[in-house]
């Protein structure tokens, strides 16, 4: 297995109500990538997670992550690099 980096990233905008997790999940799936994304339990303008695998899938999702699902209204995505948690898959959180 080659080289692998996590990302933790948080999505501003109309991302809540719109299937953005599951949309999310599902190019994660497709990419072959781990981690996890979650509604702010708090504010409606936001989704956040971690995301791992090899550099170029993480840089592909990343940049999906700018656009989203159909219905989503991204405004800005903000991310940081982060130990690495080895993932058994991607998974849609209820909480923080």
């Amino acid at each position: 297995m080659g080289p692998m980096v996590s990302v933790r990233f948080w999505v501003y905008g109309r991302v809540q109500g719109v299937g953005f997790r599951y949309a999310a999940a599902e190019e994660a799936k497709r990419l072959g990538l781990g981690g996890w994304c979650a509604n702010h339990p708090e504010r409606g303008d936001l989704v956040l997670g971690e995301v791992e695998g090899p550099p170029e899938a993480v840089a592909a999702f990343l940049k999906w992550l700018e656009r989203g699902p159909r219905l989503a209204r991204v405004e800005r995505v903000e991310r940081e690099a982060v130990p690495p948690r080895h993932f058994s898959g991607f998974e849609i959180r209820r909480g923080l």
